[in-house]
């Protein structure tokens, strides 16, 4: 479903949320923001995601705009996704969340 057919909340912060509420989806824009990654490589840098799960979360991601596959016609096939710029706009939003995760942790000892 393209973004602009989806009934989005009227809240911005809930809009947000709504497109980057799953904790692997912060951790594949994450990854992503340096440049374009294969499959294998994205599984490998986010750790801990099931293979179905990557999968659906990418196809979610690309279906909502922030992410594009490329499939290359060799055999075996190559993917590889890299973000759009509406996913690139998301940069600061990551920042944000890794400056107070950094103020977090050194406030509590962690």
């Amino acid at each position: 479903m393209e973004p602009a057919q989806r009934e989005l909340p009227a809240c911005p912060v809930e809009t947000t949320l709504t497109l980057i509420s799953d904790k692997w989806k912060v951790l594949i824009l994450r990854d992503l923001l340096p440049g374009t990654r294969r499959f294998g490589e994205l599984k490998k840098s986010v750790g801990g995601v099931s293979q179905k799960v990557l999968t659906a979360q990418l196809r979610e991601m690309e279906a909502s705009g922030l992410l594009v596959r490329t499939v290359y016609p060799e055999v075996p096939p190559r993917v590889e996704y890299t973000l759009t710029e509406l996913g690139r706009s998301l940069k600061p939003v990551l920042d944000a969340m890794q400056a107070w995760g950094e103020a977090y942790r050194a406030k509590s000892g962690g």
